[in-house]
């Protein structure tokens, strides 16, 4: 297909909006996107002109987008780039879509903490129970087949995670 896809790299401009329709769950949410550059007179770097998307999530990534971004969240969406002119009285207006394939928090500006929906397909809620963290290394003197079957999880130990404000 002939589609325009884009990886726009910003910040959630407004709230999620959640929908339930006839087509499955459905979420909007505005994304500001500001160009950064070097102002070598000044000797800092400037903000330069932002653009305002709309992005528009379908079916589990509405959901999920729903439960997990907030104002302000610094996030990467990738999608398919709709441009729409309407004529809204009298006047001449063009706006920008996002039809989202995927969104994520951008952790080059903070941490996250990733959580998978339960066998339903629903969101977890916040206060959910954790599953133990697997253990990855392998043992020294053992290989990773040796291993595999004889994961205890009970005395494995959850790291401790540092809040970042």
């Amino acid at each position: 297909m002939n589609e325009t896809m884009v990886c726009a790299v910003g910040n959630v401009a407004t709230q999620p909006v959640y929908r339930e329709l006839a087509a499955g769950p459905s979420a909007r949410f505005r994304l500001a996107v500001t160009a950064r550059y070097w102002d070598r007179e000044k000797n800092v770097w400037t903000d330069g002109h932002t653009n305002f998307f709309t992005v528009w999530a379908n079916r589990q990534l509405a959901t999920n987008a729903a439960a997990s971004l907030g104002v302000g969240d610094p996030v990467i969406v990738q999608g398919r780039l709709k441009v729409r002119t309407d004529v809204r009285e009298g006047q001449s207006w063009t706006s920008a879509d996002i039809d989202a394939v995927a969104i994520g928090h951008d952790l080059a500006r903070g941490t996250s903490a990733f959580r998978r929906g339960n066998a339903k397909g629903e969101s977890m809620a916040a206060g959910s129970p954790q599953q133990p963290e697997p253990v990855w290394e392998t043992p020294a003197g053992e290989s990773a087949a040796d291993t595999a079957d004889t994961v205890d999880t009970e005395s494995q130990q959850q790291p401790e995670v540092a809040a970042v404000t």
